[in-house]
């Protein structure tokens, strides 16, 4: 089943038609493609508190270097992706159909389930954990969940930090759990 909506037209191998395309490698087949129930939300940006760069879609398909500032070498050799990333001007992109399995949750577990690469879809929002996102995203990530919603069956949308709790901090506390939380029950509800 196809689905399209103001996001644009999501196909059946999970490709977003309004977002540009960047493959990663960092990606393989998921167990059961059909078990896509968790949407988790992360931030990132590189080097840390710097945006609009193109180091995080560097990083994503295998091409940072990690000569060009210090905070890279700690990188080195890391294979890791996600499904979309959301810019602070709102710009989508998507490295991994959602078809397929993004390398992007690492350790983690939701509700006693393991290995949420497996059953999730995981988005990246330039952003730090310590800093308030932008509206544009919000706007973005709305749309997207949406679109992803009406194909999937997610049934939660939780940050890094949820799935990886000591591990992992992001999307951190000025995320606005209330308000994402609020638009996508009313696009569902």
């Amino acid at each position: 089943m196809n689905s399209a909506s103001a996001s644009g037209f999501l196909d059946e191998a999970g490709v977003l038609s309004s977002a540009r395309q960047v493959p990663s490698p960092n990606c393989d087949v998921r167990p059961d493609p059909t078990d896509i129930c968790l949407l988790v939300v992360h931030s990132i940006s590189l080097p840390p508190g710097e945006y609009g760069g193109p180091e995080i879609e560097a990083l994503f398909t295998n091409q940072l270097d990690c000569s060009a500032h210090p905070y890279f070498e700690g990188l080195r050799g890391l294979k890791v992706s996600a499904h979309f990333l959301i810019r602070r001007d709102g710009e989508l992109i998507q490295f991994v159909p959602c078809s397929q399995r993004a390398w992007h949750a690492g350790a983690s577990q939701w509700r006693g389930r393991e290995r949420c690469n497996d059953f999730s879809i995981g988005v990246e929002l330039e952003g730090m954990d310590d800093q308030p996102f932008a509206a544009p995203q919000y706007t973005k990530l709305i749309e997207l969940g949406r679109t992803l919603m009406s194909r999937y069956p997610i049934e939660d949308v939780v940050g890094h930090s949820d799935i990886a709790p000591g591990r992992k901090t992001d999307p951190g506390a000025h995320f606005d759990w209330s308000f994402v939380r609020t638009e996508l029950s009313r696009s569902t509800g």
